[in-house]
């Protein structure tokens, strides 16, 4: 029997680079599931089939006792044969759905896309300056923490976290962002989206409210969404997030999320006053506030000056969950970030991370609690702050000189971006494409909004932009937003 028309190549050139004997074994497993191959159809013999396709007889008989053992093959007196298989596992079975997103479940479905592809070209938010962080520091923690690995750490991590970092994380906060808290209050998990999704998960059940920032970061929309919240979305002005009076009577939140010290995307800081007020009406909701403060570690407002105090701070025992992450502070592949949790919830909340989640990068919790305590992340935020600075002030002279000396800019008091808001013949989402095409990564400001509806604008991350280079990008930025207008 000749199986050219069932094999492919089994050549050894073959791009694939996969051994004879698993292509011979991945094909035949391929037509016998797809019905090529039908149930009491013989296979040559070994001999007959090695002879055919100029392979060695072993490669075969190993092809043969991988399907023998997976059950799709049959041995008797006359040879081997196909098995029938069991329903569901034959060519019989539907055909994949034309849409891939049949597959996922409504909530899913309704996620809205984030945008991909930009993370290093000039202006991309968020980024920090990946050439300027202290790598050689970092490799002789890295390196510090191999030697001293051991089986425990090649395990899954300690529950949350190694104690190390657990501890140089909670003396880092303290002393630089006013949050109280002892080493046992810090859950150390694989960035700051899993400390979200905790959240969503754990303190919140399907149904439930979630207040929002509009606009808000997508990422933190899509977590709840995914969890079956119901999202309320609340205005921002200049003084952060500002819910009408009534909002707390008519739909009091089990979850409230913020990102008070800069807010994000639109920078405002959230006064003191309504802090107090969240941390009142949550009080008597009895909900929980998430403070996100993914970005407030270089304060351009005050240099030299601390950071806002975190809300975690004003009072240690309200039902707060305080997040952060050292994405801006080292780098976002590092995927580490922390959650602090109230001294009352340690024990439950601790439970129940542990039961949906698994601790790795043992090695990489101890280097950075290393690099904590050595001093080297504080020498890299003073060195990075003036840095920070000088790129924000480059941007803004660039965007007045090319956009008019009275364009509208929020932002600023903190982190690495500014919003340029646009009038409204030029849309935002077709500046993005304009300038993507110039080689910039702007980002749309109406994406941030619910239902991507609301202010016209854009975000332009300065983190990887050197000084230098601003002012060209963004006569270049200026270049699209004149051909964009031209042709509409």
């Amino acid at each position: 029997m000749s199986l050219d028309l069932v094999l492919g190549s089994l050549d050894d050139s073959a791009e694939s680079g996969e051994p004879r004997q698993l292509r011979l074994y991945r094909q035949l497993k391929a037509a016998i599931l797809d019905g090529r191959l039908t149930p009491g159809v013989r296979l040559p013999a070994t001999r007959q089939l090695a002879a055919d396709y100029r392979m060695a007889r072993n490669c075969v008989l190993f092809a043969y006792q991988l399907l023998l053992a997976e059950g799709f093959v049959e041995a008797d007196r006359g040879g081997t044969r196909v098995t029938t298989l069991p329903l569901g596992k034959t060519a019989s079975t539907p055909g994949s759905p034309a849409s891939g997103s049949a597959l996922l479940s409504r909530r899913a479905r309704e996620l809205p896309a984030l945008i991909r592809g930009e993370s290093l070209l000039p202006f991309a938010p968020g980024v920090p300056d990946l050439n300027a962080f202290p790598w050689s520091a970092w490799a002789r923690c890295l390196q510090k923490a191999w030697g001293e690995v051991s089986a425990r750490q090649l395990a899954y991590a300690e529950p949350g976290g190694e104690p190390e970092l657990r501890r140089a994380v909670a003396s880092f906060l303290s002393a630089r962002r006013g949050v109280a808290c002892a080493p046992e209050q810090v859950f150390i998990v694989a960035g700051g989206q899993m400390a979200l999704d905790a959240c969503a998960r754990l303190l919140a059940d399907s149904g439930d409210t979630v207040w929002l920032e509009n606009p808000c970061y997508p990422a933190a929309r899509n977590t709840m969404l995914a969890a079956g919240l119901k999202t309320v979305d609340v205005p921002v002005d200049r003084d952060g997030m500002a819910p009408a009076t009534t909002l707390w009577k008519e739909a009091p939140p089990r979850l409230l999320y913020v990102t008070p010290s800069h807010q994000y995307p639109l920078g405002s800081v959230l006064s003191l006053e309504r802090r107090l007020a969240f941390l009142h009406g949550l009080q008597q909701s009895g909900g929980w506030l998430i403070e996100d403060d993914y970005d407030s570690d270089f304060n351009h407002a005050q240099p030299g000056a601390r950071p806002l105090p975190a809300i975690q701070g004003l009072r240690p025992e309200a039902p707060v969950i305080y997040v952060g992450t050292f994405s801006k502070l080292l780098y976002p592949g590092l995927r580490i970030a922390y959650m602090v949790v109230p001294r009352w919830a340690v024990a439950d909340l601790g439970d129940a991370v542990r039961s949906l989640y698994r601790g790795g990068q043992a090695v990489e919790q101890r280097a950075l609690a290393r690099f904590l305590e050595s001093g080297q992340l504080m020498r890299h935020l003073r060195r990075m702050g003036p840095i920070y600075r000088e790129r924000q002030q480059a941007l803004r002279n660039a965007l007045h000189a090319h956009f008019g000396a009275d364009c509208p800019i929020l932002g600023g008091q903190a982190g690495l971006h500014l919003v340029l808001r646009l009038p409204d013949s030029l849309p935002d989402s077709a500046m993005t494409e304009a300038a993507r095409e110039n080689g910039i990564a702007v980002r749309p400001l109406s994406i941030y909004h619910a239902g991507r509806t609301g202010t016209n604008g854009l975000l332009l991350g300065y983190g990887i932009a050197e000084s230098q280079r601003i002012p060209e990008l963004v006569r270049r930025l200026r270049l699209a937003a004149d051909g964009l207008a031209a042709s509409r």
